[in-house]
């Protein structure tokens, strides 16, 4: 509460000071002033947002407000500018932001980067130990603490064995129902749907994960029930769950959709209906799409394989992207270090090193 008070006095002395900022103020040569006012983590202080407002409303001044991940949220944004401010979202490291000025090997630095992620934090720890412990103390005592403080959640372990249940089906369709069926069966949480939904709803505010919505290509139409959630960085998903699952090709997937998000591009999963015949019927069939990307001019499918090993593996990776029959570019992305290349089909394949450095 003493820390509360005295943020509280500062600002109000701050705004007395910022309100005495003139709408247009001769400089030199009769050139106009523009003043540019950053305010961190303003949220704290009661009634901030006449503030902002107020200082947005002036032509001369820029206002930047910055905040936590897990204080300061979009939809306090949105609020707060009504519709007059941009959103600017600040992600964790790229893999090729993380290998800037580094002269370990491509596959070093990956296997540093898929276990523990792209936190700026992790430059200043030097040791594995010290690395697990940043990240564990970010989940526990800085995300955890402030999304149930924020949410006056109640149940703390609840909370908690969710976001374990997100980490462990990163990739895998899901939706509220069945998570809380495997809270309540396999891990002995009571826990009803509804809560669920707002605890995924908390989590995702706070940036920790995402949902994509599973979209019908040839119905074109969205399935509302059911996503794929992803962490927003692979590192805290990996000391949230102990470093126990270290399954790559879920890594793999999850990095590829993180990178395309930082990159600006709208991510979807998507699904392919078919009907075929087989052994004389006709037969139903749905093929999946690993991610279907836009940045409104350019559409994307894309496909995550670690390995294309074998003929069937191959056919099986790309039986849906055949299936699909407009012109948007196919993309395969593998996990191994090949050239690029594009088949008969018009589908291209690259490595996973190569989409990661310089993009598709």
């Amino acid at each position: 509460m003493l820390i509360r008070g005295a943020l509280s006095h500062f600002y109000s002395e701050f705004i007395v000071f910022l309100q005495k900022i003139p709408d247009k103020t001769p400089c030199l040569f009769g050139i106009y002033c523009n003043y540019y006012v950053i305010l961190d983590e303003v949220q704290e202080v009661d009634g901030f947002e006449k503030l902002v407002n107020g200082l947005n409303a002036k032509d001369n001044v820029d206002v930047y407000v910055t905040g936590s991940n897990s204080h300061f949220l979009s939809s306090d944004i949105k609020t707060i500018f009504r519709g007059r401010g941009d959103e600017v979202r600040v992600y964790p490291f790229s893999f090729k932001e993380f290998s800037t000025d580094r002269t370990e090997s491509v596959s070093e630095l990956w296997r540093e980067y898929y276990t523990y992620g792209g936190m700026p934090g992790l430059l200043r720890q030097r040791t594995p130990e010290q690395k697990v412990a940043y990240l564990q103390r970010l989940w526990n005592k800085t995300y955890l603490d402030d999304v149930v403080e924020r949410n006056h959640v109640k149940n703390r372990e609840a909370l908690s064995a969710l976001a374990d249940a997100l980490c462990s089906s990163v990739g895998s369709l899901t939706n509220s129902n069945r998570i809380s069926n495997v809270l309540r069966n396999v891990q002995n949480v009571k826990i009803d749907t509804e809560t669920v939904a707002n605890y995924i709803s908390y989590l995702e505010d706070a940036f920790l994960f995402e949902g994509a919505k599973r979209y019908n290509i040839k119905g074109n139409k969205y399935f509302e029930s059911i996503k794929k959630y992803y962490a927003a960085d692979i590192g805290l998903r990996n000391a949230k769950l102990n470093f126990r699952q270290q399954e790559i090709t879920h890594i793999m997937e999850n990095v590829i959709y993180n990178e395309l998000r930082m990159r600006g591009l709208t991510v979807d999963v998507g699904l392919v209906e078919s009907r075929e015949k087989r052994n004389g019927k006709m037969e139903y069939n749905q093929y999946e799409v690993d991610f279907i990307a836009s940045n409104g001019r350019e559409k994307y499918y894309i496909q995550s394989a670690f390995a294309l090993d074998s003929e069937e593996k191959r056919e099986q990776e790309l039986k849906s992207l055949l299936k699909i029959d407009n012109n948007f570019r196919k993309i395969v992305i593998v996990g191994s270090d090949i050239a690029e290349y594009i088949d008969n089909h018009g589908i291209r394949f690259m490595g996973l090193f190569q989409f990661l450095l310089h993009g598709i």
